[in-house]
């Protein structure tokens, strides 16, 4: 007799959960259902933070680090390490009070005052930065590169009464400098500083001296160069700090426990968000380096013991082209000799990503792409190839729950402004594959409270806002990028619009370098503009230049004067790597004498295509000539510039 202990046959069952397994499999696999979910994970809790910690007044970062340094658990874990140097989230807190009080009592910095930091990364940048934050007042941070002109313009816009320079930079901060800021108190943070805020007592200010009226009040001002002219400086909404430090901290889990490597420039977003705050957070520990270099990064990595590291840009390009380390003991390699299992960062390429992971064992990516003065972002959490060299990811279901807030459209390359359609007014959206410029949707209500763009600059910030993008009175923020997106929601860089290009994970302005070039005595004109070259990320910088009297061929002298003067007028990473020596008649303009730019790109550095004209580049500090032999070595690879 058949045993009736299943309420229905077991034949079609079995026949039907293989048959389910795989509709879920596929579904999954169209869908990107486990990776919806594993977003709104981060997406939900984050939300729900932020909002429950406007309602209680403490938004600032401040109390994070009071929490981990109280609580007994983590009190006595790291909190910083730097150098050879280790503080525990208790000794933080008492080194960010005693800052903040000797802040107040040495320059009478009060709540909400802005305070301009000119610092290489150091323990000094991170206390000093935590010290203003625990009296209420807003850092505002200078890239430590900065000389003359664009210096004084950050340090003016930021309308600080205070500038702290590291001795380490002080010789940017010159006669000149020091003049056009008369009315900026600057002062240098010496060994001498250093111990009066050790002598300093530590004083916690009530709350109320750091309450902000919400998760749109600044938290700090992060310069970036935008399109075109100076660097600008980007409002840093505390709403901004806890959705992309508390999302980014989720999505590549750092908790207590896990150390986060980073010698990316805290003046940066990335250092300062998606680092410093996405630690601060989650009660990781903070590896910090003075800077990158590709014989320090790995040995610092595996002296502090590092799980998760930051990079932008270039920096794992140079990792991998950087010689096997082997340990002099055994001879083993060490590429893999380390415990880090995330890689964290924007503007890794392509050709880079599975190199990179493959030579140094690092199981997941995560790229992300978003801007300073930006109010979105897009994320990619890779372990595998689906989504290698994609900026952001994510399937219907997320979209369906969270909205995407993004669109591509058409654009019209000879303005550099998204295309509109004829009849409609409106702009076009791209269909999947086709590369359009990245907008991000802004709110329809409290635009200008909600939306802060960059500090005391309501123009430069308008220009970011494109109005009546797909309707009447909608806003969406320009990112000024291409991307495309795929059908299987993958996004993907494709290019920068006008003439801004990209060089050391920094944007340069080409108004700004011709404008400095201009000013030496023996150039008449200057055109700026970034060159490809195969085997590295970004443009570099090329100057096209009459000179006056349109000497044929500059002399040594010359070019020895042209190479201190752009040391001394602009950053290291703005200094043109090549200089074409052209004449009038070759030197395009439109109707309205505006320079062109377009052939100049198209011809680079090839000196078969630049009709004659002489070429130059920096070596060692100076400009001499670039030959056939140069260039046929660049193009090969056997030049790292």
């Amino acid at each position: 007799m058949e045993s009736n202990i299943l309420p229905f046959p077991l034949a079609p069952l079995a026949l039907a959960l293989p048959a389910a397994a795989a509709a879920a499999a596929y579904l999954n696999a169209k869908a990107h259902i486990w990776y919806d979910l594993k977003m709104l994970s981060c997406v939900a809790p984050m939300a729900l933070q932020m909002w429950w910690r406007e309602r209680l007044g403490k938004l600032s970062l401040f109390y994070d680090l009071e929490h981990w340094a109280l609580d007994p658990k983590t009190a006595d874990r790291p909190f910083l390490l730097f150098e050879d140097r280790c503080w525990t989230f208790k000794q933080g807190l008492d080194e960010t009070l005693r800052h903040g009080a000797w802040l107040r009592e040495t320059y009478g910095i009060k709540k909400d005052e802005i305070v301009a930091m000119d610092f290489v990364n150091s323990d000094a940048f991170v206390f000093i930065w935590m010290g203003l934050w625990s009296i209420g007042a807003k850092p505002a941070f200078i890239n430590y590169n900065l000389t003359g002109q664009a210096l004084v313009h950050c340090a003016r816009a930021a309308g600080a009464a205070l500038m702290l320079v590291d001795p380490q930079v002080a010789q940017n901060v010159d006669d000149y400098v020091r003049t056009e800021l008369a009315g900026v108190r600057i002062d240098l943070f010496t060994a001498e500083r250093r111990r009066e805020v050790s002598a300093t007592k530590p004083m916690r200010l009530p709350d109320e001296e750091r309450a902000d009226e919400g998760l749109f009040s600044m938290s700090n001002l992060i310069y970036t160069s935008g399109t075109t002219g100076l660097p600008k400086a980007a409002v840093v909404s505390w709403g901004k700090v806890h959705a992309a430090g508390g999302f980014s901290a989720r999505l590549i889990n750092a908790r207590p426990g896990e150390i986060f490597y980073t010698c990316m420039p805290l003046y940066h977003s990335s250092g300062a968000i998606l680092c410093f705050a996405n630690a601060l957070l989650s009660g990781s520990t903070i590896a910090l380096g003075a800077k990158f270099s590709t014989r320090t990064f790995w040995s610092e990595v595996r002296r502090y013991d590092a799980t998760m590291i930051q990079y932008v840009g270039e920096t794992l390009r140079y990792l991998l082209a950087a010689p096997h380390e082997v340990d002099p003991a055994t001879g083993e390699s060490m590429d893999k000799k380390h415990r880090v299992r995330v890689a964290l960062g924007n503007g890794l390429r392509p050709d880079v990503w599975n190199k990179f992971k493959s030579r140094f064992g690092v199981e997941y990516i995560a790229e992300f792409y978003g801007a300073t003065e930006g109010s979105f972002a897009t994320w990619n959490l890779s372990r595998n190839d689906f989504s290698m060299g994609a900026v952001g990811r994510n399937g219907w279901f997320y979209t369906a729950i969270v909205g995407s807030g993004t669109a591509l459209v058409k654009v019209d390359f000879t303005t550099d402004l998204p295309y509109r359609d004829p009849k409609t007014g409106f702009c076009v959206p791209c269909k999947a594959g086709e590369p359009g410029e990245f907008l991000f949707k802004l709110p329809d209500k409290d635009l200008e409270k909600r939306f802060q763009g960059y500090y005391g600059d309501r123009e430069a910030t308008n220009k970011k806002i494109l109005r009546g993008v797909f309707k009447r009175g909608d806003a969406w923020f320009r990112t000024g990028d291409v991307m495309r997106w795929d059908d299987e929601g993958r996004i993907y860089f494709h290019d920068r619009i006008g003439d801004t290009f990209r060089w050391k994970s920094e944007n340069v302005s080409t108004a700004e370098v011709s404008q400095e070039l201009g000013l030496h005595p023996a150039v008449h004109e200057a055109n700026v503009y970034g060159v490809q070259l195969a085997h590295h990320d970004g443009r570099a910088g090329c100057a096209a230049i009459i000179m006056n009297g349109e000497a044929a061929s500059p002399s040594e002298d010359l070019l020895r004067s042209l190479s201190q003067h752009v040391a001394r007028r602009l950053p290291r990473y703005a200094a043109p790597i090549f200089l074409r020596i052209t004449r009038t008649g070759k030197m395009q303009t439109t109707g309205t004498n505006k320079q062109q730019k377009h052939d100049l790109r198209t011809e680079g550095i090839d000196p078969d295509k630049v009709g004659g004209d002489e070429l130059f580049w920096l070596q060692e500090g100076n400009y001499v000539p670039f030959t056939k032999k140069d260039w046929e070595a660049l193009k090969q690879g056997k030049v790292k510039l």
